[in-house]
């Protein structure tokens, strides 16, 4: 289905890393190429990434090694949004975070917190930090979660994401979790910005059916979802008919773009 040329004309691209452009240490078939063709025709690009484990800069550094040209700007992660969460309110943050992560919120205070912020912290994740941060939640704390992912993909297999431990505070303080990755709306909206594009001229690839594409869509984006990573045989059955659909893999959703964009 065409959904690129049933509207404006694209101007500006959000890219998922994990599971799109690499999956492990090593990155996907293709991918390097399909970017480098991509940013020759459309230099606006973002890669949006909810991926919780490491500082922006190490996952920078990682992709570099890996062979691929990026720039830290050119990314923008659930952490940064959760940063600037963090500085408008002037909040001292409980990171249940990742250890790897923790050096992204090192010029916060964290004495006397007063918000919960929620990642994926992995095997730091514990019954005492998770108790914690509900008594903070139970005293009138905000939770903050960066993203609401189910789950991702890892070498040994699937992995449970922060959203489920998002939903068990949610339910254990009865409080709402502020998400500040996809597939908020605003974190979108914040990528697009920096892009100068307005949302009914831009699309989102990605592998999560739910965060990734249809969290687009909900923002006024056009979805391409890439049957890599994350994806499961199915997923194309909830996609919105007219603003996204499917192909095989990051290559193919760069030809989907540039084939249907004026010279």
């Amino acid at each position: 289905m065409n959904i690129i040329g049933a509207a404006p004309a694209i101007r500006g691209v959000l890219v998922d890393l994990a599971g799109v452009v690499y999956q492990g240490e090593a990155l996907l078939p293709g991918s390097m190429q399909a970017l480098s063709r991509l940013k020759e025709r459309i230099p606006r690009v973002r890669y949006l990434t909810n991926t919780t484990r490491s500082t922006r800069r190490s996952l920078v550094d990682r992709l570099r090694r890996l062979g691929l040209a990026i720039e830290e700007e050119e990314v923008f992660s659930a952490p940064q949004a959760a940063r600037q969460l963090l500085q408008q309110r002037g909040l001292r943050p409980f990171l249940l975070v990742h250890p790897d992560l923790l050096p992204e919120f090192g010029d916060f205070s964290t004495t006397n917190p007063n918000a919960v912020v929620l990642g994926d912290a992995g095997a730091a994740l514990t019954y005492e930090g998770l108790n914690r941060a509900f008594r903070l939640l139970m005293e009138g704390a905000p939770l903050i979660s960066m993203g609401r992912n189910r789950y991702f993909r890892e070498s040994s297999g699937l992995s449970l994401d922060a959203g489920p431990f998002a939903a068990a505070l949610e339910y254990a303080a009865g409080v709402r979790a502020e998400a500040v990755g996809k597939p908020d709306a605003e974190f979108f909206h914040r990528a697009l910005t920096d892009l100068d594009c307005p949302p009914a001229e831009a699309v989102m690839i990605g592998d999560d059916v739910h965060d990734d594409v249809c969290g687009a869509v909900g923002a006024g984006l056009r979805g391409i979802l890439v049957r890599t990573g994350k994806y499961r045989p199915g997923d194309e059955r909830h996609l919105p008919a007219a603003s996204a659909t499917a192909v095989d893999d990051l290559a193919a959703a760069v030809e989907e773009i540039l084939a249907n964009r004026p010279s």
